[in-house]
């Protein structure tokens, strides 16, 4: 029986087949290595945008709960001639909840501050002094608030108006009418962001009065008025608050006289702090003028976000 002899691959063939197999094996595992960094970089992508979109949510809750708080504090203001539990703007705070959520509301109305475009020289030069500015500091930034809301191009005698402003190559210049709002103000030469945030919570351009109420004005407007020291602002406000404990009206603040308008204005600025159930917070600040309209109650001057107590 003839046997067809067995042939042999080369052996360089044999090698070849062996290498193929080798590179095709590395590339499968380049390829598993691919699809698992490709899905491990979908999960990480979906993780992250629900985690943002959980977030939003959560911060929507806490804005919501705000925006309730100042609809609560204005409709509580404009039943507060009709009802005796019905809250006054008087700076105190009020507690309620809702959602599982917890709201603190501060009415005030906006008399208390101290008005940008009608106060009085002194009263705006007190305002900067009770901030920390010495004498001739507070005196520069007083003519140059002035000026910026005075309708002539005239320079007070430590004042700015537009040549000042052209010199230090700034690409505004003076107003020369009321302020819109009171951010406004950091436009003006000398004032500093530091120097805005210790003015900003005392100050207003809605009341359109003169000088302040006394019996709802805040510490730091009250150290404002002319001689006033912290001794005897610390020793009204403790009257002032048992009075309002005791549900009397307070007195007005003895120093005052000469720069107490006595009366409200009608329009109100509210603070309003919320913390959502999930401890998500967000603060809401808004000024609104009552109207006479039942359809519309309110109008609103004013509506941003608010900053933390």
């Amino acid at each position: 029986m003839n046997v067809r002899p067995r042939l042999r691959q080369p052996r360089a063939v044999a090698a070849t087949v062996r290498g193929a197999r080798g590179v095709a094996l590395i590339l499968v595992l380049w390829v598993v290595v691919l699809l698992t960094v490709i899905a491990g970089s979908f999960v990480y992508a979906a993780r992250s945008s629900a985690l943002v979109a959980g977030n939003v949510v959560a911060v929507a809750r806490a804005r919501a709960l705000a925006d309730a708080g100042v609809f609560r504090g204005l409709y509580e203001i404009a039943r507060a001639g009709n009802e005796a539990d019905a809250w006054k703007a008087d700076g105190r705070v009020h507690v309620f909840t809702l959602d599982g959520g917890e709201v603190r509301v501060v009415v005030r109305d906006e008399s208390a501050k101290i008005d940008l475009n009608t106060a009085s020289d002194a009263l705006l030069e007190g305002l900067l002094r009770a901030a920390g500015l010495d004498a001739d500091h507070a005196a520069q930034l007083r003519d140059a608030i002035l000026d910026w809301r005075d309708a002539d191009d005239l320079a007070r005698p430590q004042g700015a108006e537009r040549d000042r402003y052209e010199a230090l190559g700034l690409p505004y210049i003076p107003a020369n009418a009321p302020f819109q709002s009171v951010d406004e103000l950091l436009k003006v030469v000398g004032m500093t962001p530091d120097l805005y945030r210790r003015l900003a919570g005392a100050l207003t351009v809605h009341s359109h009065q003169p000088g302040i109420t006394s019996t709802l004005a805040s510490r730091q407007v009250l150290l404002a008025i002319p001689g006033a020291q912290p001794e005897d602002v610390d020793a009204y406000l403790a009257e002032r608050e048992q009075a309002l404990a005791a549900g009397q009206t307070p007195a007005p603040f003895l120093l005052a006289k000469g720069f107490e308008v006595g009366a409200g204005t009608q329009v109100y600025n509210v603070q309003s702090f919320a913390t959502a159930a999930d401890g998500t917070r967000y603060a809401r600040e808004a000024s609104a003028r009552l109207t006479a309209d039942p359809r519309q109650p309110f109008q609103f001057l004013q509506w941003q976000e608010g900053s933390s107590p």
